[in-house]
């Protein structure tokens, strides 16, 4: 870690791991010239570290000029100026660190609401900037259409005792091929516009600051999967994960429930920010979000479980399995609900 502190100049105090998200390896480093986070980007998962490198720094200028009391996780130059480092291997970047907290778990609608305000505010904040000049760090990453057609190969070859366990839950999601359709429409309207987009909207991914005992979003982190998409992906991720008290891993589908207080928070958030910049046939399309992104989760993880686990792995036999009748059930009451 020497080697890389002595490229930012940095006369270190000391430097501490974080448990913060579950892909890039997170450091926090106190400096003589304050506190810095220090991060490895998983080059597994991100084949093209400078494709997102050159995106933070794209969008961090651009709010710079117009926007410039606008909070952003701008990189932090080497002495060199470089923002991406490579050494042995790995590649690191560091930001200064910022007065926040990041929330594991929602407890409340006006979390909700505040996160929503956030990530609608950092796709409102760059509606003038050219959404297709930026590269795509996961390419197809919410292409519903490629997740369909994954699902089917699945099914064709994947393991015959898993294809045979399934059979109720492949029933299922062919069942709901409509969405598939939907989603194809969508993205083809002329009614409809690529944004900036963050495209995971999970809780974890806001910085909040309590002050007085009001809590408040303050700012979007983890830009590594921003890319030209549609706001749905936003809406349709915050909906699947703020919705329910359980995370995809809970095995016990009778534990999952929708909390409308949630979704309602999310709409005003939201649209509270987004709502002019929208348009008609878009909005027609808030709810779809939830299915849609729901539904690709289901498809996701089942097809992964058809595959034995090739893309998200599992700590026990059937964690995928599990995810995706989770995420089948969330579906459900998901339609029920809203």
């Amino acid at each position: 870690m020497k080697a890389i502190f002595e490229q930012y100049g940095w006369e270190v105090l000391g430097c501490e791991p974080l448990n913060q998200g579950l892909i890039n390896t997170t450091y926090s480093v106190n400096t003589t010239a304050g506190e810095y986070i220090l991060q490895t980007v998983n080059h597994a998962i991100f084949k093209n570290p400078a494709a997102i490198d050159s995106t933070i720094n794209a969008i961090g200028s651009f709010l710079k000029v117009q926007y410039p009391t606008y909070l952003f996780t701008h990189l932090q130059p080497t002495i060199l100026g470089n923002t991406l480092i490579e050494w042995e291997g790995q590649f690191f970047r560091a930001f200064k660190k910022m007065n926040g907290y990041a929330l594991n778990v929602l407890d409340n609608p006006n979390q909700a609401k505040e996160a929503a305000i956030q990530f609608g505010r950092f796709t409102n904040n760059l509606n003038q900037f050219p959404a297709k000049d930026l590269q795509l760090t996961l390419p197809d990453f919410h292409n519903l259409s490629l997740r369909y057609h994954q699902f089917e190969q699945a099914i064709n070859a994947g393991n015959l005792k898993r294809i045979e366990q399934s059979i109720n839950e492949i029933a299922f999601l062919k069942a709901h091929k409509s969405y598939v359709n939907k989603y194809d429409n969508f993205v083809i309207s002329k009614e409809v516009k690529q944004r900036v987009t963050h495209h995971d909207t999970k809780i974890s991914n806001v910085l909040f600051q309590n002050n007085n005992g009001v809590e408040k979003a303050i700012c979007v982190i983890d830009l590594d999967t921003v890319m030209p998409g549609y706001y749905i992906s936003d809406i349709g991720d915050m909906f699947r994960t703020y919705l329910s008290p359980v995370t995809e891993e809970e095995a016990n589908l009778d534990l999952i429930v929708i909390n409308k207080s949630n979704f309602e928070a999310i709409q005003d958030g939201y649209l509270s920010v987004m709502k002019p910049e929208l348009s008609n046939f878009e909005l027609d399309h808030f709810n779809f979000s939830g299915q849609f992104m729901i539904y690709m989760q289901a498809l996701r993880f089942l097809t992964d479980h058809l595959n034995n686990d090739q893309y998200y792995g599992a700590k026990f036999e059937g964690q995928n399995y599990v995810r995706a009748l989770n995420q089948i059930r969330l579906l459900e009451i998901f339609n029920e609900t809203v």
